[in-house]
């Protein structure tokens, strides 16, 4: 059974409140057979909760820390049940161009509560949100345990940041090292508390994220400065944590030449980086924004293959292994 602990105090409470328990998580996505997160076949389990909110964050359903409603109106067929049972009435019912009646969800009156979602046979409303025991994710993570020992994989947490669950997380880091299962954090590496800085020092490879280096660049396009964020790279590649650094490359925000030489010069004087992967804009995610009600305010072109390969170029030849994706 999956766990249900907290989801009635965040049904009462706002939709960013979290049940803060030792052995209670919020996950948002768990996918099984990536190729993309770390070395070999992995698991990788989102966390909700983040400290930053990138223009170009694919993950939105990550950012708050408590369940939200996913609202995806092609599912809908205007059955029209889920409007009584709304005690805000932030639910109406609106005609599209196709001539089909579907929902919409006033976020500015959803208080999240999740009736709604109980009398939505369709699917049409959902959660973005699951509570699980460290043990329950535990048992989910490990089906996959002949694919990690056949590949050399393992298990990847991100969010979100998943430090922002940091009790819960040291947890299930343990449980899985306990097992003999590989662990990665996929982090932007903006932690202040103790526990959060421990898990990260307790996680067998760091898939770091660099922005911007320029700390007025980063508070514009992720809500923060970046000093936190650099004060723990330096502090993890001092330990020799291995890393594998990733830079998003979104066009008039992260791939300036400057800011490129100095992410080149930062990164060739740490001692732990195994790879970097660049990770050229795409809009992966944008359908999630629309099932959350939220703005997607990223207005950028694909960046040219010939432009990549460049970039490669340049961090390859400051001796730095270097992919595009990953």
């Amino acid at each position: 059974m999956r766990s249900t602990v907290g989801k009635a105090e965040a049904r009462q409470g706002a939709p960013d409140a979290m049940v803060v328990h030792a052995d209670v998580g919020l996950v948002s996505q768990i996918i099984h057979g990536s190729f993309v997160d770390g070395h070999g076949v992995r698991t990788t389990v989102f966390l909700k909760g983040c400290p930053l909110r990138c223009i170009w964050c694919c993950n939105p359903e990550g950012q708050n820390r408590g369940l939200e409603i996913k609202c995806t109106p092609s599912r809908c067929n205007g059955c029209a049940r889920c409007l009584p049972v709304c005690p805000t009435a932030a639910i109406s019912l609106e005609g599209g161009a196709d001539g089909v009646t579907r929902i919409k969800i006033d976020r500015r009156l959803c208080d999240s509560c999740g009736r709604c979602i109980d009398v939505c046979y369709l699917g049409a409303l959902d959660w973005f949100g699951t509570y699980y025991t460290v043990d329950e994710l535990f048992d989910e993570v490990r089906k996959d345990e002949k694919f990690y020992s056949a590949s050399g994989g393992g298990v990847t947490v991100g969010g979100g940041e998943p430090t922002l669950q940091p009790v819960f997380l040291r947890r299930f880091l343990k449980k899985c090292r306990d097992g003999y299962i590989h662990t990665a954090l996929d982090t932007c590496l903006y932690t202040v508390t103790e526990e959060g800085v421990k898990a990260l020092e307790e996680a067998d490879l760091l898939l770091c994220d660099i922005k911007s280096l320029d700390p007025e660049q980063h508070v514009r396009d992720t809500g923060q400065r970046n000093e936190v964020i650099l004060r723990n790279l330096r502090h993890l590649s001092a330990m020799g944590k291995p890393m594998i650094v990733r830079i998003p490359l979104i066009p008039g925000h992260t791939d300036s030449p400057e800011n490129l030489r100095a992410v080149v010069d930062l990164l060739c004087s740490l001692r732990s980086v195994e790879r970097v992967d660049l990770l050229p804009v795409h809009e992966y995610g944008k359908v999630k924004y629309d099932q959350l009600g939220m703005e997607y305010r990223l207005v950028a072109r694909p960046i040219p293959q010939e432009r990549q390969d460049d970039i490669k170029a340049l961090f390859e030849e400051s001796g730095l292994r270097t992919q595009i994706g990953g």
